[in-house]
């Protein structure tokens, strides 16, 4: 229902209704897939949850645009908006989750430290990949791209969105891996 009202609530006179688009896509594309896989293969708990927040902070900045999202101007001294900081965080963050899960429940891997390693360089690939996408889209749309790519002058700014990526991947994993584990055998037990 959350994800349902912000969704509707975000589309509402967006800033623009192009970078709306572009923000709120891999939103859409999610819930589409959690719908079609819900039977066949239902997630924990938490990372239904995570994947929530992380809808949730795609609509926000997609109703706004990253650089104007209200209370993230001048945060903690900064002279840009850092939401779109926040974006690159839960990118790697949730992404984390989603791989620890999938490859531990369909026995790609055994180890969790190689599992762990992995699930890290999947959303380094993943971010890398969605920094190469805002690169084609500002080729593509030129001016209007300024919006979605959301730099705001700043000159490294794709090189912080993969640390940060990789910041979020690496804290989830250390942070949630133990009530992941939890949750994982519980579902297991209800698939037998």
């Amino acid at each position: 229902m959350s994800y349902l009202l912000v969704l509707i609530w975000s589309v509402i006179n967006p800033h623009d209704l192009f970078t709306w688009f572009l923000e709120v896509a891999p939103a859409l594309i999610g819930a589409l897939l959690l719908a079609f896989s819900y039977h066949s293969f239902r997630l924990t708990p938490l990372l239904y949850f995570f994947i929530l927040l992380h809808c949730l902070v795609l609509m926000i900045g997609g109703h706004y645009t990253y650089a104007e999202v209200p209370f993230f101007d001048g945060l903690f001294g900064a002279e840009r908006n850092n939401y779109d900081k926040l974006g690159h965080f839960f990118q790697g963050f949730v992404p984390a989750l989603i791989a620890r899960e999938i490859l531990l429940r369909k026995h790609v891997v055994s180890a969790k430290r190689w599992c762990h390693f992995i699930c890290v360089s999947i959303c380094l690939a993943f971010s890398a990949f969605y920094e190469l996408i805002e690169w084609w889209v500002a080729l593509l749309t030129g001016e209007d791209a300024e919006a979605f790519l959301g730099t705001q002058g700043y000159i490294w700014d794709t090189q912080s969105d993969m640390a940060l990526a990789l910041l979020g991947a690496i804290l989830s994993l250390a942070l949630l891996h133990k009530l992941h584990d939890k949750q994982l055998k519980s579902l297991t037990m209800q698939e037998k």
